[in-house]
Formats: C-alpha cells, sequence, structure tokens
C-alpha cells in the first residue's frame, strides 16, 4: 500500500515529466506553507535562509544543523498534503558520504525531494573542487535512488551567487551532474535570457530549476517556459517579502511613532480562516 509520502512524491515527480512548468514557492514554517497551500500551488520548497533568519541565525554559514533543518521539514510536510523539495545546503558536510546521509535522512522524514550544493560555507573557500563536487553529487544521487519511495534529487551549482561569475564553469558542472545521476539542474543567479537558454540547452533532457526573486533578473512564468525552464523557485524572496514588511512597520513605529502600516495589513480574520 502506497503511503502518502510515496504519493505526493509520485505528485512531485509527475509535475517534472509532465508538459509546461510549474512554481514551487518556498515557505519557512508551518504557516507560511498553509497560506501557500491556499493559493493553489501544486508544490513546495523549503528555504534555508527562511529557517535561519527565523532561528536568528545568518544563512549560508553552516549555522544551522541538520537536525534543525529536518525538524523544519517535518513541520512544513506535515502542514498540508503538497509534495515538498527540500533546500539541503551542502549536505551538512564536506564528504560524499555526508551527502549521502543527509539525502537518506530527507527522504526517511517523507521529502518528495531536495537538493545539495556546491558551496562550502567557508567565505574564504567557496565553491568545493570540480572533482569533489562530482563525487558528492553521485554520492547524493545513488543515495536517492535506492529510497524505497521516489525523490527527486537535485543539484545546484553555486558560482553566480559566490563571486564567480564563471558561465562556462557552471554549466561544466550542471552537465556533469547530470551525468551522475542528478534529476533536475540549478544554478542561481542566472540573469539573461542567453545564460537560462544555454543552461537549459547544455543539461536536456533533464529539467531545470530557475529562482526568482533574489536579484534583477526579471522574467514571467510565460517567458521562462518559453526558454525551456520546467520548475521555478523563489528561494528566500518570500520570508524576505515578510520580514521587510515586519521591520518597515517596526522602524515606522520607532522613529516617526505612527501606525499607518496596519492600514495595509491583511485582516486578523483573513489569517485566522487561512491556517483552520
Amino acid at each position: 500500500m502506497e503511503t502518502p509520502a510515496y504519493q505526493r512524491a509520485l505528485a512531485f515527480r509527475a509535475l517534472h515529466e509532465r508538459p509546461g512548468i510549474f512554481i514551487a514557492p518556498n515557505p519557512w514554517d508551518a504557516g507560511s506553507a498553509k497560506m501557500l497551500a491556499s493559493l493553489g500551488f501544486e508544490a513546495l520548497a523549503t528555504t534555508s535562509a527562511g529557517l535561519a533568519f527565523s532561528l536568528g541565525k545568518p544563512d549560508g554559514q553552516g549555522a544551522v544543523t541538520r537536525e534543525e533543518t529536518l525538524k523544519n521539514i517535518q513541520d512544513i510536510i506535515a502542514a498540508t498534503a503538497l509534495p515538498v523539495s527540500a533546500d539541503l545546503e551542502n549536505g551538512y558536510g564536506d564528504k560524499p558520504e555526508s551527502c549521502a546521509e543527509t539525502i537518506v535522512q530527507a527522504g526517511m522524514a517523507g521529502l518528495a525531494g531536495g537538493s545539495i550544493e556546491d558551496a562550502t560555507g567557508r567565505p574564504g573557500d567557496p565553491i568545493y573542487p570540480f572533482e569533489l563536487a562530482v563525487e558528492r553529487v553521485r554520492a547524493a544521487a545513488l543515495a536517492a535512488h535506492s529510497l524505497p519511495q521516489p525523490f527527486t534529487f537535485t543539484a545546484r551549482a553555486e558560482n553566480l551567487i559566490y563571486g564567480r561569475p564563471d558561465l562556462g564553469d557552471t554549466i561544466r558542472r550542471l552537465v556533469a551532474y547530470a551525468e551522475a545521476g542528478a534529476d533536475v539542474l540549478f544554478a542561481p543567479g542566472l540573469k539573461t535570457r542567453e545564460e537560462i537558454a544555454a543552461v537549459v540547452k547544455a543539461v536536456a533532457p533533464k529539467p531545470v530549476n530557475v529562482v526568482m526573486g533574489l536579484g534583477p533578473a526579471v522574467f514571467t512564468v510565460e517567458e521562462l517556459a518559453e526558454l525551456g525552464v520546467k520548475r521555478i523557485s523563489l528561494g528566500s524572496s518570500l520570508v524576505r517579502a515578510a520580514y521587510s514588511g515586519f521591520l518597515h512597520a517596526a522602524e515606522e513605529i520607532r522613529n516617526k511613532g505612527t501606525f499607518r502600516f496596519a492600514a495595509n495589513n491583511i485582516a486578523y480574520t483573513k489569517f485566522n480562516d487561512l491556517l483552520q
């Protein structure tokens, strides 16, 4: 008998196999997951930045533990009936074995998918060497495909958001990750139509995820679909939108002594109804 987790995993896989594009927005807790599900999205993806900020920690520096991530994942999975893919950062360790163990634990937690990035979390040495990065992806892919339920594994090449604007090396990495067994490829920081099209072409027929809301690149869903993108994620953009509103309101109160922010707030009853 197929479990609910198995059915969600199948549904997530099917989203990548059907024609057209889909959006997997990024909640950071159970409440934001419920709100996104109420709007009709078909899948969700977690955000490491959103979790880090909610815990009062910085993102991308190894400050959030695997245990904290898995707890957050379980809360989000339990909040809705949607399939969830997780931002599993760099697998919580340098070695390929760490990536494999993280994928196994993620699958056991009920995830439909997850990503491993080639960023080290060390400012002075931000990206893993090519050979090690490929071995890490291979180990993660083997672990993902050995799970008792489907698990859509995404491999991320992080050059472009860590001060290494080398599209050639980024594509080289993505192609190698695809050959090592990744199901989906993702390079955050792509800015132009030409860059996106080059990545899609290089790894075809495997699907490509593109993130929106993190920088100056602005495309519509229709435009990304025309470029061959399969999945759109939003990274930390939604949590930053929420916290931006919070900070602007608090700054108004502290600096001006006024409360005009409240005029544009969604009603208390609307939030209560959404979370029933």
